[in-house]
This record gives structure tokens, sequence and C-alpha cells, in this order.
């Protein structure tokens, strides 16, 4: 083998290409503390995401204590079949749709991989139905390399087709009326962006080295509420394909939010504060998660007011998530 000392290279020389090469080397040590975080699909190839959820919300009416539990889990399928230089095509496919909710006895399935009925007297059917629907139609979605969803280009088209029978509902009264909310809720495009970015958007677009945060500040809708969620992402380090992330998001009611209408009863949630967190390992090929473990508490008081009663009903949620990559 060829040794730098038996080369006859003057000494001044010899030590500014020895020192060339631990330059070098300290140049490739410190690429893998670092790496860049973006969107990187390979065009027209199909992957698929899980997540799964559980929240156990106590609501505090006159003294009585009512407690919900609630599983929420979807399965998210993400293609890209075109790029430009800000922003990808891609088609995407919420797969599946279930949601598990017992309140006080009462439990509610709401299931897409099944017909549901339109015309059922149960609320999970229904909605069901409608859930169904969805997962059967792609959304095309343009993109920015953060994850984040810049439009749902085919979104009013889509909610048109789903919802247009709503009207054979038979569900009557108030419940009626909750759950014709709930469907348009569901397949708005508020909610479809909330649903995909929570898989997507999470990633700084930018190189970063181990020891960097950046921020991304959203506002969502859930339940009918909204809220601005700011998150602080912070890169603890590389390993191989992986980066490790440590997640923290302050969430509170967004400015101005809208209170929730529900028959002749107006909810506000004015003070709706919380906290989570959650250890994230993104593939940086792709800048897709391969897990996100989070644990969330949120607690505020609602107002509740209608012809001749107000009053107030102090709300405590604690949740653990999970989202995978499916191979």
């Amino acid at each position: 083998m060829l040794k730098i000392e038996n080369l006859f290279i003057p000494k001044p020389m010899k030590k500014i290409l020895l020192s060339g090469i631990v330059v070098l080397l300290s140049v490739s040590i410190m690429a893998q503390n670092g790496a860049y975080l973006k969107m990187n699909l390979e065009k027209n190839k199909v992957y698929r995401l899980k997540s799964s959820s559980q929240q156990t919300i106590t609501q505090t009416i006159n003294g009585n204590q009512q407690i919900t539990d609630a599983k929420v889990d979807y399965t998210l399928s993400l293609k890209m079949i075109d790029a430009t230089a800000d922003f990808m095509v891609t088609e995407i496919h919420i797969d599946t749709m279930k949601t598990n909710t017992n309140a006080m006895g009462k439990t509610i399935i709401v299931n897409s991989a099944v017909d549901g009925d339109i015309k059922s007297a149960e609320m999970g059917d229904v909605l069901s139905c409608f859930a169904n629907r969805l997962s059967k139609n792609a959304l095309y979605v343009k993109m920015d390399f953060k994850g984040k969803v810049i439009e749902i280009v085919n979104a009013k088209m889509l909610s048109d087709v789903i919802m247009k029978d709503t009207s054979s509902i038979t569900i009557a009264g108030m419940i009626g009326t909750g759950v014709k909310k709930q469907i348009a809720e569901m397949i708005s495009a508020r909610s479809m962006e909330t649903i995909i970015e929570m898989f997507t958007y999470h990633l700084p677009g930018k190189q970063v080295t181990a020891g960097d945060n950046w921020d991304i500040n959203v506002t969502t809708t859930t339940g009918g509420m909204y809220l601005d969620i700011n998150t602080k992402y912070h890169l603890n380090g590389i390993n191989g394909n992986s980066a490790n992330l440590t997640v923290e998001s302050a969430i509170k009611t967004s400015a101005n939010a809208a209170p929730i209408i529900s028959g002749p009863a107006k909810v506000t949630y004015d003070d709706i504060n919380g906290l989570s967190k959650s250890t994230m390992i993104t593939d940086i090929s792709t800048g897709l998660i391969i897990e996100d473990k989070a644990k969330t508490h949120i607690a505020g008081n609602l107002g509740i007011s209608g012809p001749g009663f107000s009053m107030t009903m102090p709300m405590d949620i604690n949740g653990e998530s999970n989202i995978i990559a499916i191979q």
C-alpha cells in the first residue's frame, strides 16, 4: 500500500496535505450529524402510514363527572404524481377511518370499512356510510416540501359528490341536525387538511444539524373547536437514515374562535390550553414519519348557554397517540 510518508513531498507540502486530510475527515464526521429534511418522495410510489390514538375526556356537570373514552384510527396512502420547484402534486387516500366512542355506557362506532346505512336510526351507521364514501375517493393535494397542504384541488367537487343525498337521512330533530353537521365537518377541506398534515407537516425544508430547532404553527379544528397548535421540533441526532426528534406542542383556543352551535345551545371554549410531547423518528430519504409517539393533556372550561340557561363545564382531556409507517 502506498503511504504518504513514502512519497517524495517537501515537508511544508506534506503538512498541508495531511492537514487537508484531517479537514476532510472532520467534514465527513460533521455531515453525519446533519441532514436536509424535506419531502422527497419517489414518483408514483405508494407510501402508507397509520395513526392510532386514545383519549379520555372528563367533563364535570353540576359536580358530577361524565367520562367519555374515544379511540380513533386512520390509515393513509400517499403518492407523488408530479412536482415543481415549489410544490408536489400528490394523490392521497384516507384508506380507513374508525372511531369508537363510549360515553356514559353508550357506544358509537364509525367505520369506513363498512358500507353503513344512510337511512338507519343509528348515528354510527349513518356516519359510517359517509366515511366509507370518503375512503373510496382520491384527494388530489398540492403540498410544499415541508409537508404543508397548500390546496386540496378537488375538495369542493368531492364534498358535493359525498353529500349529494344527505336529505335521505331519516334521523330527525336535534340529533339529525347534529349528524348532518358532523358529516359536513368530517369531509370539509379543513378537516381533511388536518388529517393529512398529522402525517406529513413536521419538516423544516432545509439543512439542519444535531441540536437545531424549528417551529411549525397551525390552526386546526377538532370536535368543532378551533385551536392554535404551536410546535417546536428539536433534532437530537442522526442515526443512519433516521432523524431522531423531540417534539413539544403548545395548544390553545384560537383568537376569535367561533363558538359551537348545537341546536339552541351555544358552546364557547375561550380558555382551552394544553401540551403535547412526543418522540419522533423521521426517514431522511423520504421525509416521512417512521414512528411518532405522543402524550397530550388539554384542559379548560366550556361555556354553555341557551334560552333561559347558562352554565360552565370544566373539561379535561388526556390522550396518547402513535403514528407508524406501514411497509
